[in-house]
């Protein structure tokens, strides 16, 4: 009868090991092949962009360097220049009022309409659509309606304000009301999205938590402010940051109807970054691309500030 060999113990401890050590390597190369396509989107859509635009904002890139590839390095003298420049405070105090008036009107519109709809009564689906019909026209068919509705001379809205018995108000030419008239028109424009994403979140409210406050004898605005408003909240957070990053960079807009004008009333950050590039026929690229970095900063910064305040209510 011949006798089983049996491995020793001592031996087989390595060898288990060492197939552990295989299997984590594996699993290591596996995950990095799924992150590979998400890794080379954000290196090529997202790093390198943001590197050329901070090489641009501190070498002086003219038309003629662009060709002879030979910019002189300016260090942060564009920013200064920037800062330092008359229409600094005006385009910051147009980008505050025109950002946090669009998002604010926007929300709260967009948050009533989605508790109006949530009810689900006749005709909610069709009028739904309807209110999406902003957010699905071209950019430059909304902002030449707007043009058009806002005309000094003969648009609509001036017409029915004379019905009432008020005189002509000059929307887009005036240095008091230029700025108003785009930010309406953005207001507009961004309601359906917060429509949307808004009427998406109350889905994820069980009814239950609304019969059960029936049942206590809680009214309606007692549950939308214990119920409603609370656990919307982080949608509400996710749909303010959306906002503001989108707001920040609106140009067509406000190019389409007013170009910054009259006497930069309107002009933004967005604006004039467009404008030094692109709109006065002699290109500066240098000093667009700085003040299109100093938007990326407010939009980080919002983004870092949106992040905390998550973390804190995740962990309080």
């Amino acid at each position: 009868m011949t006798a089983l060999h049996t491995e020793p113990a001592h031996a087989a401890r390595p060898r288990a090991r060492a197939g552990r050590g295989n299997q984590r390597r594996a699993q290591r190369w596996t995950a990095l092949a799924f992150l590979a396509p998400l890794l080379v989107y954000l290196a090529v859509f997202y790093a390198y962009p943001l590197y050329r635009n901070i090489d641009l904002s501190v070498h002086d890139y003219t038309p003629r360097a662009f060709i002879q590839g030979n910019p002189e390095f300016t260090g942060l003298r564009h920013y200064v220049d920037i800062v330092t420049d008359d229409a600094f405070l005006r385009a910051l105090s147009n980008t505050a009022v025109f950002t946090l008036g669009s998002i604010a009107v926007q929300y709260v519109i967009g948050l009533a309409l989605a508790v109006f709809f949530h009810r689900n009564f006749r005709l909610s689906a069709v009028l739904r659509a309807m209110f999406l019909v902003p957010w699905l026209l071209p950019l430059i068919v909304s902002a030449s309606t707007w043009s058009w509705m806002l005309n000094s001379e003969n648009g609509i809205v001036n017409a029915a304000l004379q019905a009432f018995g008020i005189g002509q108000i000059n929307w887009l030419t005036s240095p008091d009301t230029s700025l108003l008239a785009v930010t309406v028109a953005n207001i507009w424009l961004g309601i359906p999205f917060n429509l949307v994403i808004l009427y998406a979140g109350l889905q994820n409210i069980s009814p239950s938590l609304y019969e059960a406050a029936g049942l206590d004898g809680a009214n309606a605005w007692e549950r939308f402010r214990h119920i409603t408003f609370p656990l919307l909240r982080p949608v509400s957070m996710i749909t303010l940051l959306l906002g503001l990053i989108y707001t920040l960079k609106v140009v067509d807009i406000i190019w389409i109807m007013t170009r910054g004008g009259p006497a930069d009333a309107s002009t933004t950050f967005a604006i004039w970054s467009y404008r030094e590039a692109f709109g006065t026929g002699q290109p500066d690229f240098s000093p667009a691309a700085a003040v299109g970095n100093l938007l990326i900063v407010i939009a980080f910064v919002a983004g870092l500030a949106h992040v905390r305040l998550q973390r804190k209510e995740e962990n309080g």
